[in-house]
């Protein structure tokens, strides 16, 4: 059975990041369907049968580029969204040690110490100077 099943598999996508996001939206949106009831419950189902159809679509496509181009696209707008969680994560357990200023030309956050009174603040990727309190 496992043979026939790596035999089958061969040469197609399988399961991805996307894929196991996928899943899980699906898994969510059968739980809310279990407590909706007439016409709501219709187009939920429908929903989620489309997204099953979907989900084995990318599965056993044997159009791995064009699987991995969407998978990535994925990965891309996923790290936008938990990198700026974890930066802002990263400055709330700093907070009391350090300083969070943006640099007025090229955006870029810098971190200097507290308690330092008015310092100079230098950017290390554009080399902008400026004052601020600390």
């Amino acid at each position: 059975m496992r043979a026939w099943f790596a035999k089958l598999m061969m040469g197609r996508n399988g399961v991805d990041a996307l894929n196991r996001f996928l899943l899980v939206i699906l898994g969510i949106l059968l739980a809310v369907q279990t407590f909706l009831r007439g016409t709501a419950a219709g187009v939920m189902g429908v929903v989620t049968l489309a997204l099953l159809f979907y989900l084995y679509f990318r599965m056993f496509s044997r159009n791995i580029y064009k699987r991995q181009t969407e998978n990535g696209a994925y990965l891309r707008m996923r790290y936008r969204v938990t990198s700026a969680w974890s930066g802002r994560k990263d400055r709330w357990s700093q907070r009391k040690e350090y300083r969070f200023f943006k640099c007025p030309s090229c955006r870029t956050r810098l971190r200097v110490p507290r308690g330092k009174g008015k310092i100079n603040i230098v950017c290390r990727k554009c080399g902008t100077s400026f004052q601020r309190r600390t």
